[in-house]
């Protein structure tokens, strides 16, 4: 972390800095001298600006407060945390604090010589902002003359005064509209965000390339976080949006210096006692928590993103910042160990770190404390190429009101931010929100407090806490068991670590193979005939990991003459075809192999529950109304095994009636031969529904190709929807959207009806 000289207060004095107006600073003349070049990581040899504004709040809550609790709060007051411009009267200053010129010229007074300094500011006014949400609904609409005025009274005197001489040597890192090019991806068949859309990608775009125009300001594009993008359907599209926005701009990839990820979230930065790993033969991805998104956190986030960036023609220089203000989960509900169920849902619960009721939770979540202090390229997540941690929420601001606050700001109750609302975005649970809370980004000292509790690393003391940085030793004792043609099974001794081994990696030639948290692990689909060096590593509580143990070649068995050792392909396009409230039904294409699948296995929860050899299973004696996780591999006449198709399934509610009345709406935007589909579907029955099904007919022959906000089955142009785990329940006089992408030739009519378990709706 950068060095700053410390700058003592009393008390009276932090009273002062809470009182500042928008006036700017007295700064001294210095000499003129040349512009900075632009570098490649712009946090390397700089401090980083402290906002005064932000630290009076936590100086004067600190002194409230007393004890070690205040000591805590006093240890941070001195990190660097984003200056948000959340409105066009922010730029001058407003009652929410001072304007832009006089933290830049803060900054100025606290350069230390020669010594780049840099100053963390959030762009943030979209026109249509937050169209997913209302907390932090903007000041502009999504028209054209919101998007005039953002240019004009948002974004230019911005850069304007950021072009200021005065300010050349400063280092701009601006966070760039938090959440909008997010919403595009997931949430587009929301009205709302479909107004937006135009205006999301313009404005980016301007902004990028008004701010590049400066010279020293460096763009970060918000890329949400783990929970939100993680999912390959979700990731993918989300880095050719990003390509697609800066490839509109004038300066292209030069416009950006990289990505921040959870911003104002609390997605972990590491799930230490979880990989993605089988609890018998399940994977953990599959838990209700993770929904099969294999991302659990925010490294896991970044090192995928970056991956997909690079593909997507962004340079390999580009850098990645992830905000930690609040993801450290810290606290005596912290897990300190793996759990030891056999249940999986139990087993990831009583496992990890991240406390709240579930990965879409985002307001005030209760429970949360500040994570890691801002860092420049901090160690040990290679493969997440980051530039830096840092705090773009500054700890102890809200994310929105527990109740409606009237406000000349935009911003409206959304009812994430209310402790007693069980949600249906969130599969009908509480929003797990701290209760008591200010508009979004106002001052909210019941968290901060809670914050600083439950740091992790904890806080001690007057000095900033020093992560532990200790690696565990190497693995040894490697031996081989059993070896096939095919697989090899290896073991070794565990490591030792002053904090616990969570985990370890096996890697084959060099290449990662797999991880597991236990010490064995069996190597599958080796050549016959073939010598490989097996190494393993170990990873602790705190992310560091160990160095590699001593190679061991492990040689897989000849394979004999006529043999086959070519395993079946895994069965294909599985799905469950129909559910009732105690049976699921299964289907799958058949599996392709040189000698013949002679049949396969049936898998429910890790347990196998049938052997087929036909194409189909029906699973029975079910509860109503459960998930369950199921896995298919093929079996062929040498007893080579496939791989595993997965695919969740839920049976139907018990005792749920047919919704004796609903309306939909269906809208389709076309293009060539491709089209986004978007429903609408409202219960106007009086009464909540817990589960449903909604089913119509194309009138034209098109195809659904990719959905979301549901699940999707077609059979010829009959097409069913089922809902994700988030919206099963469809609350009396509530309506929830979802949408899909598919193909059509010639006419794209509308369906002409719509029936919602069984009952037709009217159509809007």
């Amino acid at each position: 972390m950068p060095s700053r000289s410390p700058r003592p207060r009393s008390v009276a004095s932090v009273a002062a800095a809470l009182a500042m107006t928008a006036a700017p600073l007295t700064v001294a003349t210095l000499p003129a001298q040349a512009a900075e070049a632009r570098v490649d990581n712009p946090f390397v040899g700089a401090t980083q600006y402290v906002n005064d504004y932000w630290s009076a709040h936590v100086e004067a809550t600190a002194a409230q407060a007393g004890g070690d609790l205040g000591a805590q709060m006093q240890a941070i007051a001195e990190e660097p945390t984003s200056v948000w411009m959340d409105r066009i009267s922010a730029i001058e200053g407003n009652a929410d604090g001072p304007g832009l010129r006089y933290h830049l010229d803060a900054a100025l007074a606290q350069q230390q010589g020669d010594t780049p300094i840099v100053v963390n500011l959030v762009i943030y006014d979209l026109p249509g902002r937050d169209c997913y949400a209302l907390a932090s609904n903007g000041e502009l609409p999504a028209t054209a003359e919101g998007m005039a005025r953002y240019r004009t009274e948002y974004i230019d005197p911005i850069a304007a005064i950021l072009d200021d001489p005065a300010y050349e040597n400063l280092r701009i890192v601006a966070t760039i509209e938090p959440d909008s090019l997010p919403n595009l991806v997931t949430n587009i068949s929301e009205p709302l965000c479909q107004e937006a859309a135009p205006y999301y990608r313009e404005g980016v775009a301007y902004a990028l390339d008004a701010l590049h125009d400066v010279g020293n300001v460096y763009s970060y594009i918000d890329a949400a976080h783990a929970g939100w993008l993680g999912w390959p359907s979700n990731a993918q599209p989300a880095a050719q949006l990003f390509a697609e926005v800066v490839g509109d701009t004038e300066a292209g990839f030069d416009s950006v210096a990289g990505f921040v990820t959870n911003t104002a979230n609390s997605t972990p930065l590491a799930e230490p006692f979880l990989e993605d790993v089988q609890l018998g033969s399940t994977p953990v991805r599959s838990a209700t928590f993770y929904q099969w998104n294999a991302d659990f956190d925010e490294t896991d986030w970044t090192a995928h993103l970056y991956d997909l960036l690079v593909a997507e023609g962004f340079p390999s220089s580009i850098g990645m910042l992830i905000d930690t203000s609040r993801n450290g989960w810290g606290g005596p509900e912290r897990p300190t160990e793996l759990s030891s169920s056999t249940n999986l849902d139990t087993y990831v619960d009583e496992s990890r770190v991240d406390r709240r009721t579930h990965r879409g939770a985002w307001c005030n979540p209760d429970g949360a404390g500040i994570g890691e202090r801002p860092q420049v390229e901090p160690a040990g997540y290679p493969e997440s190429h980051l530039d830096a941690f840092v705090w773009v929420k500054p700890p102890g601001e809200s994310d929105g009101s527990s109740e409606e606050i009237p406000n000349d700001q935009g911003k409206h109750f959304d009812r994430m931010c209310d402790p007693t609302f069980a949600s249906p975005k969130l599969d009908g649970l509480l929003t797990g929100a701290l209760g008591g809370a200010p508009l979004s980004g106002q001052w909210f000292e019941a968290q901060f407090e809670m914050l600083v509790a439950n740091a992790y690393p904890a806080i001690d003391g007057d000095e900033p806490s020093e992560p532990d940085t200790t690696a565990p030793s190497a693995p040894s004792g490697l031996v081989a068991g059993a070896v096939s043609a095919t697989s090899a099974e290896v073991s070794w001794d565990a490591s030792s670590d002053d904090t616990r081994v969570t985990g370890y990696t096996v890697l084959v030639d060099g290449a990662a193979a797999g991880t597991t948290a236990t010490t064995s692990f069996t190597l599958t689909g080796l050549d016959p005939d073939t010598s490989y060096a097996v190494t393993v590593t170990a990873r602790d509580a705190a992310g560091n990991v160990s160095a590699a143990s001593s190679a061991l070649t492990v040689t897989t068995a000849e394979a004999g003459s006529g043999d086959d050792v070519e395993a079946p392909t895994a069965p294909g396009d599985l799905a469950a075809s129909a559910a009732t409230e105690d049976s699921v039904t299964l289907g799958w294409s058949a599996s392709s192999d040189d000698t013949g699948v002679t049949g396969y296995t049936v898998l429910r929860d890790g347990a196998e529950v049938g052997e087929v050899t036909g194409t189909s299973f029906t699973d029975s004696g079910l509860d109503a109304d459960t998930a369950y996780s199921y896995s298919v591999t093929a079996h062929d006449a040498a007893g080579n095994v496939s791989a595993p198709a997965t695919v969740s399934a839920r049976t139907a509610p018990g005792d749920q009636e047919p919704s004796g009345e609903c309306a939909v709406t269906y809208t389709a935007n076309s293009w060539n031969t491709g089209f986004t589909g978007s429903l609408t579907i409202e219960n106007t029955s009086g009464a909540d529904l817990t589960g449903w099904t909604l089913t119509f007919s194309f009138p034209d022959g098109q195809q659904i190709t990719q959905g979301w906000s549901a699940q999707y089955s077609q059979s010829g142009a009959d097409v069913t929807v089922t809902p994700a785990d988030w919206n099963r329940t469809l609350a009396a006089g509530a309506s929830v959207s979802v949408g899909f992408n598919g193909t059509h030739s010639g006419a794209n009519g509308a369906p002409a009806s719509f029936a919602l378990n069984g009952t037709s709706c009217t159509v809007g």
